[in-house]
């Protein structure tokens, strides 16, 4: 027997204290459309499009912290948009009203998917946030690794994209 999952429920993110995160996080789910569900003084959780964020800011002892993607643990988390539009919209909104440092802007990245197109940006904290939209069935779709004729899993995965 499998179990085939549906979506990811939420994703609990710790931030610092005192970098402006949480204010960050608050406009971005709002920018997101997604509704407050708990707003505290050091905690903020948000849900909607099947999706909850939850970000909590970490006792003053460890905000001189900074995320690091070579550490183990979280490297980044990736939120599907609906078009390649909304992909520009947020792109547009993080650098321009959240000041978010733009690791990646709005760009076409086929060698992920077909069609992938995403922008890949940092909170103050340091985590990485992407935002992709792929058209169609992606990797499961005609022209995808995992479609009928695809040529099924990768070997290898980099910045590069997928590589057998």
């Amino acid at each position: 027997m499998t179990v085939e999952i549906n979506g990811i429920a939420h994703i609990q993110l710790t931030i610092a204290k005192g970098r402006g995160a949480l204010n960050f996080w608050s406009e971005l789910c709002e920018f997101l459309n997604l509704k407050t569900l708990i707003k505290g003084e050091d905690v903020l959780y948000c849900i909607g499009g099947r999706t909850g964020i939850l970000v909590r800011e970490v006792p003053e002892a460890y905000s001189d912290k900074t995320f690091n993607q070579d550490y183990p643990g979280l490297h980044h988390f990736c939120l599907r948009a609906r078009s390649r539009e909304d992909v520009d919209a947020l792109g547009a909104f993080a650098e321009h009203s959240l000041g978010a440092e733009i690791l990646r802007p709005p760009s076409l990245s086929e060698h992920f998917a077909p069609g992938y197109y995403s922008l890949l940006f940092k909170d103050p904290t340091g985590i990485p946030i992407e935002f992709n939209f792929v058209p169609g069935q992606g990797h499961f779709g005609e022209d995808g690794r995992l479609g009928e004729d695809g040529p099924g899993p990768a070997r290898r995965y980099g910045d590069y994209g997928l590589a057998d």
